[in-house]
């Protein structure tokens, strides 16, 4: 099944919660929802489900208009990151609930609940209830429940948040899998932009209810339109520098000048915005073409195989991803060095103009 949402929006009150938003998605696919909380993920999942109706455009299923269609005419399962199951149930009846009100075999239930409980690491748990099981216990149930449902579409809002760290990596891998051989449309939601890259397949970056941009992962994270999108699919945020090319000179928001190269050589004179990714800027100097610029220590960051050095320079306060243990204090004095070659520029409308794949496809 493919759902297409066409100039969708939807307004509470005052408030507009989704904001003209229009794709398609095909059958088979893993389509992610990127952004902060309150950007809209929620919103525009409960409208592709039909648990709410949008205030003006359409949904449509298959090319079928399916708007105001409600969510128990339509073959959707959805999980939110905060689980719902059925209390007094065990989780096996938990899991075949949806295979029973669909009336199917007694040995095809059973089947397809073992195979679930057994990916999701729930097989000892199946004749528990939910209250005696661990929230990550609960949220895998209520997963489970969706795997064997088979709908057309599954959506599943941030649903392993509550997971540990090495379930989380499998699930990652698992899910789209299993998902996709069935031809399900499969929707995920997070906050996360490692956890689009990982999970691969298409994503939209949302922002105040608004799709900034949607395609083939990697392209988005690669060539983001503008300089929203790039806020969005960054974490730690994304570095910025205004600077002016005057003359094959790079004009520093300090007053100073340095050459043009790398992406900037190429462009014409004016006002630009250098937007560094916080593991393209370097303690040490990466090339000799690199731009090197002094900052201040606000705090450091240690996670043990890596560094978060957060930094300020003029008005702007930088985050430096470096490696290994960094000793530094608050108020150091530190250089850092810029690779011209792996900058996103942007111009005075914000959309992008240079970056380092536009500059590997020419």
């Amino acid at each position: 099944m493919s759902v297409e949402l066409v100039e969708v929006s939807k307004v509470v009150g005052s408030e507009t919660h989704i904001r003209s938003v229009s794709m398609k998605l095909d059958p088979g696919s893993l389509n992610v929802l990127l952004g902060p909380t309150l950007s809209g993920k929620t919103s525009l999942m409960r409208l592709m489900a039909g648990l709410d109706e949008p205030t003006s455009g359409r949904v449509l299923a298959n090319g079928r208009d399916v708007t105001g269609v409600p969510v128990r005419k339509r073959d959707v399962a959805m999980v939110y990151q905060q689980f719902i199951n059925y209390p007094t149930l065990s989780v096996y009846e938990n899991i075949a609930s949806p295979l029973r009100v669909a009336r199917r075999p007694k040995e095809e239930i059973d089947r397809e609940v073992r195979e679930a409980a057994e990916l999701l690491k729930i097989t000892d748990m199946l004749q528990r209830t939910p209250l005696e099981l661990s929230g990550g216990q609960q949220q895998r149930t209520a997963l489970a429940r969706a795997l064997v449902k088979g709908a057309d579409l599954v959506l599943l809002d941030e649903p392993l948040a509550n997971l540990d760290y090495k379930l989380r990596e499998e699930l990652r891998e698992e899910l789209p899998r299993v998902f996709s051989e069935s031809g399900t449309v499969l929707v995920y939601a997070t906050t996360e932009p490692t956890e689009a890259l990982l999970l691969g397949g298409n994503t939209a970056t949302l922002h105040e209810g608004a799709v900034t941009q949607f395609g083939p992962t990697l392209e988005v994270y690669r060539r983001p339109h503008d300089l929203l999108t790039a806020q969005v699919f960054s974490d730690p945020p994304m570095n910025l520098l205004k600077v002016d090319l005057q003359g094959g000179q790079v004009r520093l928001p300090d007053g100073s000048f340095v050459p043009a190269t790398g992406l900037l050589q190429s462009l014409s004179e004016g006002a630009y915005t250098l937007g560094m990714r916080p593991h393209h800027l370097y303690l040490e100097r990466p090339s000799d073409s690199a731009l090197e610029v002094m900052t201040e220590v606000s705090v450091t960051e240690i996670t043990g195989s890596e560094s978060f050095v957060h930094v300020s320079y003029s008005a702007e306060r930088w985050v430096v991803l470096a490696h290994g243990v960094q000793d530094l204090a608050a108020g150091d004095r530190l250089a850092v060095h810029i690779d011209p070659g792996r900058l996103f520029v942007f111009g005075p409308d914000e959309q992008l103009v240079a970056s380092p794949a536009m500059q590997a496809a020419a």
